[in-house]
């Protein structure tokens, strides 16, 4: 039942909610702090959800050709050079989400307006007038080189990262990924934008949908070799639903070097990201490739207090993937530091097939080890650290390279039952060990079996071993690969995990 406390913040928030109204509508300010937007999620998750209007049928003539041509005037930029510029509506972003500005604890309205663009005679944005809005917003380089933050989309945010090449994407909330249930995709409906000390800048979201509502803050930095978010995330359930993702990536993989029977393209390698990367509780460091796989494949890794997770682009040679337009090799990655202890539950990987580059395929996330019920409150803190290289030293060697191809025992031809898997680890643990050194795989099979196990160093290659193993498995069967080399009971490299389908 609904405490008198309860009840009063939520008629305080409703207050603060038409003033916000006012203030958009009328062009004045109102009151704004955190504290205020975690009320305002409350009171909203206690009224029905209510889905947004159709957009104007122009918008939907702004397609890919038409929003290129759409430019935002630099002079009507927010805070001046390295400010945000705001992304209008076109036919992929349609919905129009108002933008807030705080100073001091008031928030005002930045008033859309067609005058922030300069488009071509003729363009529909012109035509829309007033009745077009924002889509969403991008923080901008000095010098107004290119951007290095951008929020557009349902709840879909990214970074350039060090490298200053987009690549992944996060969402503020995954419902139901994955899952036999259908899954929804919350939306970001309001913001609030506000310049912080020492570069920083701040940007809190309203979160709305069918199941669930929330009040997020983001603070945001650009460092010199990474960029970083630390963001707090307060969630209200309006439904129970099956699964709630926290912290969710999403990426593309078409195929790598493991994968070469899929490449339709003339470019060898093609993928904005190529393994997961956990470091569980206990301090384990896992690593699993990604795959296009040949149908819809999730894999859970149940754990406790994760230190941290995420999809990263570990390959940086631009050989590897001779990209001279997109520049698969700068990608960033993505890495999530939980603050404090987020308990029990999975980091889950859902991948499914994909044959082009333009479709996001892959998702990561966490999911609590119980499904939160119809009016539950939620809340986690984490860091999301866009990054060029490894997200943190590790004292194990690291799986560098992955191929499949047919396989059998040496000697004997090549059976298509069997596939032979390589893989290889580089570190410094490997220093110094001779051939003959007494390096042993330890070796876990689900849904096949073993028909040959090696590992030796290779040639030419001081910190580099080499694993090899056939499994021998039905054509429709799914086999889980898990291998750690050790070295008198001593773990040398990190849990290479992989699923063949």
């Amino acid at each position: 039942m609904t405490t008198r406390r309860e009840a009063l913040a939520g008629l305080a928030t409703l207050m603060l909610a038409g003033r916000l109204d006012a203030a958009r509508t009328q062009g004045g300010s109102a009151p704004f702090s955190w504290d205020l937007l975690q009320q305002r999620a409350l009171a909203l998750s206690r009224e029905p959800w209510r889905a947004p209007p159709p957009p104007d049928p122009l918008i939907d003539r702004i397609g890919y050709d038409m929003a290129n041509q759409i430019e935002y005037r630099p002079d009507r930029t927010l805070w001046g050079d390295g400010g945000i510029r705001f992304f209008s509506q076109t036919m992929s972003a349609r919905r129009a989400i108002p933008m807030m500005v705080v100073e001091q604890g008031q928030a005002q309205p930045f008033a859309y307006s067609p005058s922030l663009y300069t488009v071509p005679r003729g363009h529909p944005l012109a035509a829309l007038g007033q009745r077009g809005g924002f889509a969403g917003f991008r923080i901008m380089n000095p010098g107004g080189r290119g951007d290095w933050l951008a929020f557009q989309g349902a709840s879909y945010f990214r970074a350039a990262g060090p490298l200053a090449q987009y690549g992944l994407s996060a969402r503020g909330l995954a419902i139901n990924t994955g899952a036999t249930a259908p899954e929804e995709f919350p939306e970001f409906t309001m913001f609030w934008l506000e310049r912080g000390s020492e570069g920083a800048t701040t940007v809190y979201a309203l979160l709305d949908g069918p199941s669930v509502t929330g009040a997020y803050r983001f603070v945001n930095r650009k460092l010199a070799d990474e960029t970083v978010q630390d963001v707090s995330a307060v969630i209200h359930m309006r439904n129970a639903v099956a699964q709630l993702g926290v912290a969710p990536l999403t990426s593309m993989f078409w195929y790598g070097e493991g994968d070469r029977a899929q490449a339709r393209d003339w470019r060898p390698e093609i993928h904005d990201s190529d393994g997961l990367a956990i470091r569980t509780g206990s301090g384990e460091r896992i690593w699993r490739p990604l795959a296009n796989p040949s149908r819809p494949l999730t894999n859970s890794f149940a754990d406790k207090g994760p230190r941290g997770f995420g999809l990263l682009q570990r390959d940086r040679n631009f050989d590897h993937y001779q990209d001279d337009g997109v520049f698969y090799h700068k990608r960033p990655s993505l890495w999530i530091e939980p603050s404090g202890d987020w308990g029990e539950g999975a980091v889950k990987l859902y991948e499914f097939p994909t044959t082009s580059e333009y479709t996001d395929n892959v998702a990561a996330f966490w999911t609590p080890a119980t499904s939160p019920a119809s009016g539950a409150r939620l809340a986690w803190d984490y860091r999301m650290r866009w990054i060029g290289g490894e997200p943190e030293a590790i004292d194990v060697a690291r799986a560098v390279d992955c191929w499949r191809g047919q396989g059998n025992v040496p000697g004997k031809p090549p059976s298509p039952d069997v596939t032979k898997i390589v893989v290889d680890f580089e570190g410094d643990r490997f220093a110094g060990l001779v051939y003959s050194a007494p390096i042993k795989p330890e070796v876990t099979i689900s849904g096949g079996k073993a028909v040959n196990i090696g590992c030796y160093k290779v040639d030419g290659r001081e910190r580099r071993w080499r694993f090899v193993v056939d499994v021998q498995h039905e054509p429709d069967q799914a086999v889980d690969v898990r291998v750690c080399l050790m070295l008198q009971k001593q773990a040398l490299t990190e849990t290479w995990l992989y699923t063949l389908v």
